[in-house]
């Protein structure tokens, strides 16, 4: 049986420390190649400046992709410094991700702080992004060997995948819920948060020149852990708190986002004979009705669901771990970092 994520310490785990130290200059130093007006919106977006170009102490996330780079590298039996190719162009990819996401979803705050768009318009918004992911594959590319080659493409397939589960999340806010149906709401996350977390797991280990089997089990821990990563972001979209979320009260209820919860309570007979799919499908809902919108999929089984299917993945993530002969002082950070970020309630 599956088990939920368990309550790990609060404290972040060292690797995220250590992996942020060294994947930094990587990252600031191919940023600064970049348009002066491109990089001065991808150094704000980064948290590294101010919109006046001063220098930011702002929050610039956990860096749990350059993390996981870090580790697949260690975890295949080398040194971590081969990874930070891999762990700069993964979390070059994801930043391009949130800023186009920022547009597309009118966000006005990311880190407790004014989004780029909001700053220095749309355009100048899309097209830090397109650098961005323009600039992950150059760093890639340029690493000598064969090695180099193989994490672009890992990279570039990832990318498309990430890009194709984005379209259909999208697309599904149009749709009623019963025709996304569960299938479908799981293997759009798969792919708009699980193909880039498998590609972080593993393009250490690729530009370390690991062995097929090594990269493939590194892929699967990540795949699963992107799926438990995103149950846990639904489970917050609806029912997290906004001093931790950054974000309104149910969030994803007010874009008609088609997440696990909503999808799973409306899977049930339950759900379907409730006053659930009314409330969804209304154009806009005040706060009274999002708080019965809420509890209505909490009493028909989306929120335990997806609780359920956060703990399935996190189980399948640790146990694919165990398919190969990685380093053990690694797979046991690997196991810490996996509880660590599916432990959201922080």
């Amino acid at each position: 049986m599956s088990s939920t994520p368990a309550p790990v310490s609060r404290l972040a785990p060292a690797v995220l420390d250590r992996a942020r130290d060294l994947v930094a200059p990587v990252l600031r130093k191919a940023v600064a190649r970049l348009h002066p007006e491109v990089r001065r919106v991808a150094e704000y977006h980064m948290g590294w400046r101010e919109a006046d170009g001063s220098p930011a102490s702002a929050d610039t996330g956990k860096g749990v992709r350059p993390a996981l780079a870090l580790l697949s590298a260690e975890a295949a039996g080398a040194g971590g410094a081969v990874s930070l190719p891999g762990g700069a162009a993964v979390e070059l990819v994801h930043n391009f991700s949130l800023l186009h996401d920022d547009v597309m979803d009118g966000d006005h705050q990311r880190r407790h702080r004014a989004t780029a768009w909001t700053v220095f318009g749309v355009g100048a918004a899309i097209i830090a992004g397109d650098a961005l992911h323009t600039l992950a594959h150059q760093l890639l590319l340029e690493v000598p060997g064969k090695e180099g080659r193989r994490a672009a493409a890992a990279l570039a397939q990832a990318t498309s995948a990430m890009i194709a589960g984005q379209a259909d999340d999208m697309a599904f806010e149009a749709e009623d819920a019963a025709a996304v149906g569960l299938e479908g709401c799981l293997a759009m996350e798969a792919a708009k948060t699980g193909a880039i977390l498998a590609c972080a797991s593993s393009i250490g280990a690729i530009l370390a020149g690991a062995p097929p089997a090594a990269v493939e089990a590194l892929h699967d821990y990540g795949l699963h852990l992107g799926q438990s990563f995103q149950a846990v972001d639904d489970l917050l979209g609806i029912w997290g708190d906004p001093a931790r979320t950054g974000k309104p009260v149910a969030s994803d209820l007010r874009q008609h986002k088609k997440s696990l919860p909503v999808v799973a309570a409306l899977a049930t007979p339950e759900g379907q004979a409730s006053e659930l799919p009314r409330l969804l499908a209304a154009d806009h809902l005040d706060e009274e009705g999002l708080a019965r919108a809420a509890d209505l999929l909490d009493s028909c089984g989306g929120r335990q669901r997806t609780l359920e299917e956060a703990g399935r993945h996190l189980d399948a993530a640790l146990a694919a771990l165990g398919r190969a002969d990685l380093a053990e002082a690694a797979v046991v950070e690997l196991t810490t970092l996996a509880r660590f970020v599916t432990d959201r309630e922080r």
